[in-house]
């Protein structure tokens, strides 16, 4: 991994890591667009984590209403992220309204295995009485660990019924 030097000594990505992630943005390859997917699913979790922190301890939520939210604010970022960048290679052959609807009910099954797995997690904590930093991360763990089991069954849906083409 070869870095060069800018005038302010930080290290910049060299023309050959560029033309890898420019190769991996534009490639069409199934384990390219698994690493976009990936990749939007990272950007999307730190969008779902960050909301939740956010609204868990105002007083009309608790972690689980605000991860409702910060889920579905996170799933709407995704649809976008996915159609233009993920599977920009696709040709969808739908209007857009039935790509959306497609989208909502994959990911609302991949929302439910994802707050299954958290809301495993964040009761495991609450019933073992959890303390101190363990208990702080609690919800954390459970927006990741139930973010890549959400991940895993949302990409092969999403690739195969959402920005597939048509099977009329």
């Amino acid at each position: 991994m070869r870095a060069v030097r800018s005038m302010s000594s930080i290290p910049i990505a060299s023309s050959d890591e560029s033309n890898l992630l420019l190769r991996v943005a534009k490639s069409s390859s199934s384990r390219a667009t698994f690493v976009r997917f990936a990749c939007v699913g990272g950007t999307i979790a730190i969008l779902d984590a960050g909301l939740l922190y956010l609204l868990k301890d105002l007083p009309p939520f608790n972690v689980y209403t605000a991860r409702l939210i910060s889920y579905f604010a996170a799933m709407c970022a995704g649809y976008i992220l996915n159609r233009y960048f993920t599977f920009h290679h696709l040709e969808r052959g739908r209007v857009l309204w039935d790509e959306l609807l497609r989208f909502f009910s994959v990911h609302a099954f991949g929302g439910a295995l994802n707050l299954a797995v958290y809301a495993l997690i964040v009761t495991l904590a609450d019933r073992l009485e959890v303390r101190g930093l363990a208990a702080a991360i609690a919800p954390l763990l459970g927006v990741w660990v139930g973010g890549v089991v959400g991940m895993c069954f949302n990409f092969w849906m999403s690739k195969k019924h959402v920005f597939g083409a048509r099977s009329d």
